[in-house]
């Protein structure tokens, strides 16, 4: 079984959704129950901050029955009540939860940006890859961005922490003038000649990434 963390992570609530599923409000968090194994047991779900905490309650005596997040515990009935709980996690993270994998202020504002001018939604092409997502055109279904998650050492800085990055198409005449090896790197994963890689956690303005997007936009028409 996945833990609530995996199965949550890079997720964040809608809180309309949580109320919409059923979840109630108390004070500043939402609690949701659901009945398992014919009513024996109950799921307990807490979203507290924008974190969420589960557990199993044995009905009869009130307390958590831990065995179904023990890995090793084995069995036919804790596997089923194990399937049960996990079921249910994964309900609550399909109905009510929105990916939010970039989560740096300058990724926020960019994406923000890209809805109100553009219209368009990140879109995640890769199962395999949910760290990665694209900004297409919608007469031509062209890229115009990239926006990805990756480790710094991947576009040549050091360290291994991930930060922010976006791709964007440019001029292949500007690409070398820009490159700093700082906030601006060759095409990460792309064609170096006609595209930019920028670290949105370099301090970098909006003025200078908006237009950049700007231009981009235009480049992918072509």
């Amino acid at each position: 079984m996945q833990t609530a963390d995996e199965i949550f992570e890079n997720l964040s609530f809608d809180e309309a959704k949580l109320k919409a599923f059923g979840f109630e409000r108390d004070g500043k968090n939402y609690c949701y129950r659901r009945l398992l194994s014919d009513g024996q047991f109950e799921a307990a779900v807490e979203v507290r901050q924008g974190k969420l905490s589960a557990d199993v309650i044995d009905r009869d005596t009130g307390e958590a029955y831990t065995l179904v997040k023990v890995a090793g515990a084995e069995g036919a009935f804790v596997g089923r009540l194990r399937g049960e709980f996990e079921a249910v996690l994964r309900k609550i993270a399909a109905d009510c939860c929105y990916p939010e994998v970039f989560k740096s202020p300058m990724a926020k504002r960019i994406m923000a940006y890209v809805k109100d001018t553009y219209g368009d939604e990140l879109e995640f092409l890769w199962p395999k890859f949910p760290k990665n997502a694209v900004w297409r055109r919608k007469d031509n279904a062209k890229w115009y961005a990239a926006l990805l998650n990756v480790k710094k050492d991947k576009i040549g800085l050091s360290g291994g922490e991930y930060i922010d990055i976006i791709d964007l198409r440019i001029n292949g005449a500007d690409i070398e003038r820009l490159v700093d090896g700082q906030a601006y790197f060759p095409g990460y994963h792309m064609n170096k000649k006609s595209w930019i890689t920028i670290n949105l956690e370099s301090g970098i303005s909006e003025e200078e990434v908006l237009p950049l997007i700007d231009n981009s936009y235009r480049l992918a028409k072509k």
